[in-house]
C-alpha cells in the first residue's frame, strides 16, 4: 500500500493528472474532464459548477507492486487546510507544476512543507503541450526558486505542441545531484565510472530518504510522460510498512456527513486493524499532568491541547462502537468487515470523532504546518434565515474544517468566522445556500489579531474571602512563551489537594479564557501556572445530611477562573500583535523608483532587493491588512508586468494607528460587575 498526494498551486493542472492515473492504470474507461465536471474526484456540486478541487478525495488504483491510496488535494491557497491535514497520513506525494506558468506562490509554500516533513516527492512538469511551454528553464526556476537538490528523468521534445512527447533518461546531471549526497558514489564516478543500476539504486534510495526529488515532465491532457510518473511512483517512493498483527493506530484526516447526517470519518491505518463492531477509542488523550509538571509539552501534544475538547480526560477518552466500514479499491470504496495497516478506511458510528483524532494509540501527531487563517468576516442570515440553524451549519462545516472558527456573539446576535480569502467565503456562502438552504452574506472581511504577553502577572482568589461568591480557591500566574509554543498548563499545587474534576474545570476554563484577551484576541502562546487551589468539601450534619449549597461544585472554579485569569493578564500586560505576510515581488526594474515609496506608504518593508535580468526583484514583510492594497496599486505601477507573491509569516505589533479592539462574546470579566451579574445574577462586595 502506498498513500500518495497530489499537490500544487491552482490551475497546475492537479486534478487532470488524477483522471488520467485512473485511465492509464486502467480503473476509468474515460477520462473525467474538469471543464465538463466529470472528474472522479471533484464530486461535490460547487467543485464541477466551479472547476477547483474544494475537499480532498481519495481514490485507489492498482500497479504492479503495489495498491496506490491518491488523495487529490485543493490548489487554491483558500484551502490549503485541506491539504495540511492530508500531509500527516502520506508516505510520497507528487507536486505538479505548469510548464507555462513555472514556479508559483502555492508551489514553494508547498515544497517548503513538503521537505520540512521528509515526506518523498517526485516533480511532475505538467503541460508541455501548451504554448509558452519551457523544460530546462522550469527546472532552472524549481532550482533556484525551490532550492532543492533536483534530478531530471528525462527531456521534453516538441515543447508547445500536442506532439510533445518526454523522453526518459539520467543524464549528467543526476550524477551530480545523487553523488553530493553519496560519498562512495562520488568516489566511484572518480575511479572510472558509474553503472546505471547502481545510479538508480541510488536514486531510489535518496528518493526515498526526501534528499532528491525526481523531476518528470509531460502532459496530463496527451497522458504524455504520465507512464513514466506511474513507473517512478512505484519504484521510487516507499510503500506502507505498519504491522497489521500490531495495536492499533490510525489518524483521521477527514470527517464529512453521510445522507441522514451521520458522521463519516477517513483514516490512515499506520498499526494493526479496525472492524465493524470494534469498540474503539478515539481522541488526543491529553489533560492535567503531575503537580509541579507541564501539560502539553512537545509540538504534537501542544496541538492537539489547543483543540481539546471539554470532557476528554486522561483514561476516559471516547469510546464508539464502529458501525461501517469500507476501504478504498479500483477507483471505488467498497464495504468490508476489516481493514488493515496501510489502508485508508472510512469509518461509520464515531458521533463525537473530529479531525485529528487518533484511533487507539496516538499515532503520527497532528500539527499545523501552515499558517491559521487570517481573516475573518460576520455572516449576516438573509431574510428568513434562522440563526440557530445558521450556527448549527457553521458549527458542521467547523467540523469538516477546524480551521474554520466560529464565534457567536450572543449580546449582539451574530456569528463570524475566520477565513483563508474570498474565495472561500464565496464557497461557504453557496454551501450555505446548497446544501443547508441558509440565504447569508458578509459583511467586509477583517485581519485578526493575537495578543502576546509582555510580563508575568499572578492573582488570586480564595475561598470565602473578600467579595468572592465562589466556593473556590484559584491562583494562576501567567508567562510569556515563544511564539508557536502554544498554551502550557501547569500546576504548583499537589493534584490529590483537591477532586481531579476541580484541576480540570480550571485548565478547560483557562484554554477557553485565553480566547480573548485583553483587547478581544486570542492569546496563542503563554504558559498558566495554578499556583493555589482550595475547595469546601461536603460536610454531613446529622439531622439533615449533606448540605449541598456549601460544598464545591466544577461550575465555581468555572465561574472563579475567568476573573483570577483576567486579572494576572492585566498585571502582566498583553500587546496586539497584527498578521505579516512576507512578500517576493519581480517588476521591470526601471519601474522600481514608483515601487518603492508606494510599498512604504502600504507599511510593506522590503528586506531584500535584487536583479534577475531586467526585473527588480523585492523581498520583504508587509501586513496582511495592506496586502489587497498592494495588489490593487502594482498593475498601474508596473504596466502590468509586476508579479506579487505573498503567504503569512509572522506576527508583529502594531506599531500604526489605534490598537484594534475585537468585541467579545463571553460574559466580560474585564468589568467584574458586569460579569458576576451576568454569571451569578448578583454583585457581591
Amino acid at each position: 500500500m502506498l498513500s500518495l498526494g497530489i499537490l500544487a498551486h491552482v490551475d497546475a493542472g492537479k486534478t487532470t493528472l488524477t483522471e488520467r492515473l485512473l485511465h492509464t492504470a486502467g480503473v476509468t474507461e474515460e477520462l473525467g474532464s474538469v471543464d465538463d465536471g466529470s472528474t472522479r474526484t471533484d464530486t461535490l456540486a460547487l467543485e464541477r459548477q466551479r472547476g477547483i478541487t474544494i475537499r480532498s478525495a481519495v481514490v485507489s488504483f492498482p500497479l504492479d507492486g503495489v495498491t496506490v491510496n491518491l488523495i487529490d488535494t485543493p490548489g487554491h491557497p483558500d484551502f490549503i487546510a485541506e491539504v495540511e491535514r492530508v500531509l500527516g497520513v502520506l508516505d510520497g506525494a507528487v507536486l505538479v507544476v505548469s510548464a507555462v506558468e513555472g514556479v508559483q506562490a502555492q508551489t514553494r509554500i508547498l515544497m517548503r512543507t513538503l521537505r520540512r516533513l521528509r515526506i518523498p516527492t517526485l516533480v511532475f512538469v505538467n503541460k508541455i503541450d501548451r504554448r509558452g511551454a519551457r523544460d530546462e528553464a522550469v527546472v532552472a526556476q524549481l532550482a533556484r526558486r525551490l532550492a532543492v537538490p533536483l534530478v531530471p528523468m528525462g527531456r521534453a521534445t516538441a515543447l508547445g505542441t500536442r506532439a510533445a512527447r518526454f523522453l526518459p533518461g539520467l543524464g549528467p546531471a543526476a550524477l551530480d545531484a545523487l553523488a553530493d549526497h553519496d560519498d562512495a558514489l562520488l568516489a566511484a564516478y572518480l575511479d572510472g565510472g558509474v553503472p546505471e543500476h547502481r545510479l538508480r539504486a541510488a536514486l531510489a534510495e535518496q528518493t526515498r530518504r526526501a534528499v532528491v526529488h525526481p523531476v518528470y515532465f509531460g502532459s496530463a491532457a496527451t497522458g504524455a510522460g504520465v507512464p513514466d510518473l506511474i513507473a517512478g511512483i512505484e519504484r521510487l517512493l516507499p510503500a506502507a510498512d505498519g504491522d497489521a498483527a500490531g495495536p492499533l493506530s490510525a489518524s483521521v484526516f477527514k470527517v464529512e456527513r453521510g445522507p441522514a447526517g451521520e458522521k463519516i470519518a477517513y483514516a490512515r491505518v499506520f498499526s494493526g486493524t479496525v472492524g465493524v463492531r470494534d469498540r474503539v477509542r478515539f481522541g488526543d488523550g491529553h489533560g492535567v499532568g503531575e503537580a509541579g509538571g507541564p501539560v502539553g509539552t512537545g509540538p504534537g501534544a501542544r496541538a492537539a491541547a489547543a483543540r481539546r475538547v471539554p470532557g476528554r480526560v486522561p483514561g476516559g477518552r471516547p469510546e464508539g462502537l464502529v458501525t461501517g466500514l469500507s476501504v478504498f479499491e479500483d477507483g471505488t470504496d467498497l464495504r468490508r468487515d476489516r481493514a488493515g495497516a496501510g489502508r485508508i478506511v472510512k469509518v461509520w458510528g464515531l458521533a463525537g470523532i473530529r479531525v485529528g483524532d487518533a484511533l487507539g494509540l496516538p499515532g503520527r501527531a497532528y500539527e499545523h504546518h501552515f499558517a491559521p487563517p487570517t481573516l475573518e468576516t460576520v455572516v449576516v442570515p438573509g431574510p428568513g434565515t434562522d440563526r440557530r440553524s445558521l450556527h448549527a451549519a457553521l458549527t458542521q462545516l467547523a467540523e469538516q474544517d477546524p480551521l474554520i472558527d466560529v464565534r457567536h456573539d450572543e449580546a449582539r446576535q451574530q456569528t463570524s468566522v475566520s477565513l483563508y480569502g474570498e474565495v472561500q467565503k464565496e464557497v461557504i456562502q453557496a454551501t450555505l445556500a446548497d446544501e443547508y438552504g441558509l440565504d447569508v452574506t458578509f459583511r467586509e472581511t477583517t485581519v485578526i489579531c493575537v495578543e502576546r504577553l509582555t510580563g508575568t502577572g499572578a492573582a488570586v482568589e480564595f475561598n470565602k474571602k473578600d467579595d468572592n461568591p465562589f466556593l473556590a480557591t484559584v491562583g494562576l500566574r501567567v508567562e510569556p512563551a515563544a511564539p508557536g509554543a502554544g498554551v502550557g498548563f501547569r500546576l504548583e499545587v499537589e493534584l490529590g489537594s483537591m477532586p481531579y474534576a476541580f484541576f480540570k474545570a480550571v485548565e478547560d476554563t483557562v484554554r477557553a479564557s485565553l480566547g480573548q484577551g485583553l483587547h478581544g484576541w486570542r492569546i496563542p502562546d503563554c504558559t498558566v501556572t495554578m499556583t493555589h487551589s482550595g475547595y469546601s468539601p461536603r460536610q454531613s450534619h446529622a439531622h439533615q445530611g449533606f448540605d449541598k449549597s456549601m460544598s464545591s461544585t466544577g461550575q465555581d472554579f468555572r465561574g472563579l477562573t475567568p476573573l483570577v485569569l483576567t486579572e494576572a493578564l492585566r498585571r502582566a500586560g498583553t500587546l496586539v500583535h497584527e498578521p505579516m505576510h512576507r512578500f517576493r515581488l519581480e517588476a521591470p526594474a526601471d519601474t522600481l523608483g514608483a515601487l518603492l515609496p508606494v510599498l512604504a506608504g502600504l507599511g510593506a518593508v522590503p528586506q531584500r532587493t535584487g536583479t534577475e535580468g531586467t526585473l527588480a526583484v523585492l523581498e520583504g514583510a508587509v501586513p496582511a491588512a495592506r496586502v489587497h492594497g498592494v495588489e490593487q496599486r502594482l498593475p498601474g505601477l508596473t504596466r502590468g508586468e509586476g508579479e506579487l507573491e505573498t503567504a503569512f509569516d509572522h506576527y508583529a505589533p502594531v506599531v500604526r494607528g489605534p490598537v484594534p479592539e475585537r468585541a467579545r462574546t463571553d460574559h466580560n470579566p474585564l468589568s467584574r460587575k458586569e460579569y458576576l451579574l451576568n454569571v451569578t445574577g448578583r454583585v457581591t462586595g
